[in-house]
């Protein structure tokens, strides 16, 4: 049946669209090669902005529940994270320092370990090898992270000359105890080679093992705190730092110059 209401004058084109407009080209077109390209990096870029931001946040979060300092984890004091502080070539090098200087902590605990048990073995000057041996424990640990390994973490974190002249002047120090404490002269505190060869004379075979163990320890990070020791002073040499860069540092930062981290 016919529609009388129907207008048989209406058109059945829309107002709203060209007759003469070619109908393919009303079809959304896919994007070409150099626009996928940007968008994906734009995409790219984002979820690696959302990936840092997320990053920043779990630190945060961090230091507000724990604060900014974590070492020693016993008892915090400073801050110390090779991996967010140390440039990322450097960070091996940094890293075995690090490593070297746990050695040496261990090495200090088992000689005093060794010289208890010389004490309580009855061996002559037992006494004098405790006494230093808790020294050396408390002082050397301590001023060891100061006083070389730390101004070295420094030196490579803000590479100023300041930092590379105080680990060669303190460190150098420290090799020469090294090698006093792997001749091991009996009644100083050091459970070294001459102490060694003593205990195995006089048939105390548990301290004679222990001290092995402290002669080996004390060998390893001497060896090998003299190796990167040569190994960084090529590197000062090579960033051309200079003793007049040090003194300009001392006399622009003074003691903050040690202290603090800009």
């Amino acid at each position: 049946m016919t529609d009388y209401t129907q207008n048989p004058f209406a058109s059945t084109h829309s107002l709203d669209t060209n007759p003469f407009d070619d109908p393919a080209s009303q079809q959304p077109s896919a994007p070409s090669p150099n626009e996928a390209a940007r968008l994906e990096e734009i995409r790219r870029r984002e979820q690696d902005i959302e990936r840092r931001e997320a990053e920043l946040n779990n630190r945060a979060e961090h230091i507000r529940k724990h604060g900014r300092n974590n070492f020693p984890p016993f008892f915090p004091l400073i801050f110390h994270s090779i991996a967010d502080e140390i440039p990322e070539a450097s960070r091996p090098l940094i890293t075995r320092i690090f490593q070297l200087w746990l050695v040496l902590f261990g090495t200090l605990i088992i000689n005093l370990v060794t010289c208890i048990i010389i004490l309580i073995s009855g061996v002559e000057g037992g006494g004098g090898d405790l006494g230093g041996s808790l020294g050396y424990l408390i002082f050397i640990s301590i001023l060891s992270f100061l006083l070389w390994y730390r101004p070295i973490y420094n030196g490579y974190m803000k590479e100023q000359a300041l930092y590379y002249y105080f680990y060669f002047f303190f460190c150098g120090f420290h090799l020469l105890f090294s090698l006093y404490m792997i001749i091991g002269i009996p009644g100083t505190g050091s459970a070294g080679l001459i102490q060694m060869i003593r205990l195995f004379s006089n048939h105390k075979w548990v301290a004679a093992v222990f001290a092995v163990v402290t002669t080996v320890g004390w060998t390893v990070q001497g060896v090998g705190n003299a190796y990167y020791y040569r190994e960084i002073y090529q590197h000062h040499n090579a960033a051309g730092h200079t003793m007049e860069k040090a003194k300009g540092e001392l006399a622009s930062h003074g003691a903050k110059a040690y202290f603090t981290r800009g």
